[in-house]
């Protein structure tokens, strides 16, 4: 059983549990497939082993007139090091084998991780009660209704509350199973992963951003600031601030934060630190650079600030990150 800290060895075989019943999305099944089910390990990838749970081993339909054959029943899924649940487009209570499986992995401490639609899964298992969550941004008033005690929020991309994850609608599932190897294995599997799969290793930002229509006036800001963020990737070992980003972009600094928000759903303090973080991590993955040279080269200004960072945001701290991830590379 994994915990959702880093410290996990390259060694290990991680085994992945999708549950597979009827009615789940093709998309997500698609999803976890494609990032766990896949042997990238020539490239440096993690070695993964990719359950398909059932309550039997029949074939099993799934949306768009598929099938999908389960290899293991869904009894074993606590035997995984994580679980992973794939949404169902009329949001249905499911067999009650499968919330059992759920309750009796979750018991056992396997992190458990929900796609889009999934998070009303985890609810009917009573697994979310009392605990926050997001789902698909034209969902989550029914999530709210129909399960009172999970403390839906709307705007996230993903989300973690107790060793349970949930994510947004369709392509977040992808940006939550990209972060799950980041959490387990490290910002660069991650990254091999994503240049695999021809994606983003992560994206900032939350859904609201993807509700309303852009208007010809936000393409063209889009553009500014796309071109702001490509110079800030860099100089990230500059002391950047936003009113260096805002006049690199024309605006002022109140405007520019608004800009900012409304195209990418993050601040740029948030979108800055995010970067560093990234950077830091790859240069500790990849290199045997100092700690003061990989602060220096990802804008930390000292060591003390990045151990602080890595304490807040992973949990850990930059030498720990290290031990944990460096062989993986």
């Amino acid at each position: 059983m994994a915990s959702c800290q880093p410290g996990w060895h390259a060694e290990h075989m991680f085994t992945v549990a999708l549950l597979a019943f009827p009615g789940v999305r093709a998309f997500d099944v698609a999803v976890i497939t494609e990032v766990w089910g896949v042997d990238r390990t020539e490239r440096g990838a993690p070695a993964f082993t990719l359950w398909r749970c059932g309550e039997t081993e029949r074939p099993v339909p799934i949306s768009g007139g598929l099938t999908l054959t389960p290899d293991r029943l869904l009894s074993e899924a606590a035997d995984s090091d994580l679980v992973v649940v794939p949404g169902l487009d009329d949001h249905r209570r499911p067999a009650q084998a499968v919330l059992d499986a759920l309750r009796l992995a979750h018991a056992r401490g396997v992190p458990i991780a929900a796609l889009c639609g999934g998070a009303f899964t985890l609810a009917q298992a009573g697994l979310l009660d009392d605990r926050r969550a997001v789902t698909h941004w034209a969902l989550t008033d029914r999530l709210a209704a129909e399960h009172p005690r999970v403390r839906v929020e709307p705007e996230a991309l993903f989300l973690e509350d107790g060793n349970l994850w949930t994510s947004a609608g369709t392509a977040a599932g992808i940006d939550l199973c990209l972060h799950l190897v980041r959490t387990f294995h490290g910002a660069e599997a991650a990254a091999t992963i994503a240049r695999s799969m021809v994606t983003a290793p992560f994206r900032t930002g939350n859904q609201a951003q993807f509700i309303e229509r852009p208007t010809e006036v936000d393409v063209r800001d889009a553009g500014v600031l796309a071109a702001v963020r490509e110079r800030a990737l860099r100089q990230l070992h500059e002391p950047l601030t936003v009113s260096d980003l805002a006049g690199w972009a024309g605006m002022s600094a109140r405007s520019f934060a608004r800009h900012f928000a409304a195209t990418t759903g993050t601040t740029p303090h948030r979108w800055i630190q995010d970067q560093r973080l990234a950077l830091a991590q790859k240069l500790l993955e990849r290199t045997d650079l100092s700690m003061a040279e990989v602060a220096r080269r990802a804008g930390y200004g000292s060591e003390v600030t990045m151990r602080q960072q890595f304490a807040l945001r992973l949990r850990t701290s930059p030498r720990a990150y290290r031990t944990s991830f460096a062989s993986s590379v």
